[in-house]
């Protein structure tokens, strides 16, 4: 198994130096970390991280990103975002879409002048098997994902950082915070920042695969499966629900199924499905 995923990263950083000079979109999550530890070895100066820190990117997130990129080596710079882009303000069904569509050209277009002649991205070969429009926007723009090219999957992924002593191998899938909204729902600042607090208290009592859902007043907390049973105890729950109301809900409550990624997707039918 060692060899195995040993090889599989030596074939990624392979693939990588035929593209001679990268810049690397990274979010500091399992994917993009392993991807810019592959491009440090194989192109060292000729890659750099790009970071996009937006209202709806949780601020331990970008300082975790700058935390990996330095320890890696690798250069990284980040690209202001101050406001949500009007374009997904109501947050529509193709949010995703258009969200990917405007941060990768602010990127590409950073890439290009600063001189690097590719942007490069953590898709992995699973993302391609679940509901993920931003992928559309990728290929629009011509942006190369070598993980799913090489068709690495999450869990290899995730043992192949451990190899590596990444810090990241085992870190939970975290989306932006925009998901945490209902599709249609106006989106404000205000509410991303009560969201964002919300999960920061939950993290900060243990909790590691969660989500914290808005619906208008109320907060729908989603914890890991395994991680529910924590939930039965009467003084943690009522820590809880004074904690997340002081941060600016009315109600609080709890997803018995547990967290799953992209519940708010589920009744997304894409025009392939309508026709099946």
């Amino acid at each position: 198994m060692v060899k195995e995923m040993s090889n599989k990263y030596l074939k990624l950083v392979h693939s990588i130096k035929k593209l001679e000079s990268v810049a690397v979109a990274f979010s500091g999550g399992v994917d993009s970390t392993l991807l810019i530890k592959a491009c440090k070895e194989a192109l060292d100066e000729n890659a750099i991280a790009l970071t996009i820190d937006s209202p709806y990117i949780p601020n331990w997130e970008i300082e975790e990103a700058k935390d990996l990129a330095k320890n890696i080596g690798i250069k990284h710079e980040i690209i202001k975002l101050n406001e949500i882009p009007s374009i997904i303000k109501n947050n529509p069904y193709n949010r995703c879409y258009l969200c990917k569509k405007t941060l990768f050209t602010m990127m590409k277009e950073r890439s290009k002048a600063l001189g690097y002649t590719y942007l490069i991205d953590g898709t992995n070969f699973d993302d391609t098997k679940v509901y993920r429009p931003g992928i559309k926007a990728l290929e629009e723009l011509n942006i190369i994902s070598p993980l799913l090219e090489n068709k690495l999957t999450k869990n290899e992924i995730r043992e192949i950082s451990k190899q590596l002593d990444l810090s990241t191998w085992n870190k939970p899938a975290y989306a932006c915070l925009l998901t945490r909204f209902p599709y249609d729902t106006y989106l404000e600042s205000k509410n991303i920042s009560i969201v964002e607090k919300a999960e920061e208290y939950l993290m900060s009592i243990g909790f590691l695969g969660l989500r914290v859902r808005k619906h208008k007043d109320i907060a729908r907390i989603e914890v890991s499966r395994d991680e529910r049973k924590k939930l039965f105890n009467e003084k943690l729950l009522d820590d809880i629900s004074d904690t997340i109301k002081a941060i600016g809900f009315k109600y609080v409550c709890f997803e018995a199924s547990g967290y799953r990624s992209g519940s708010f997707d589920k009744n997304i039918i894409t025009e392939d499905e309508s026709n099946e």
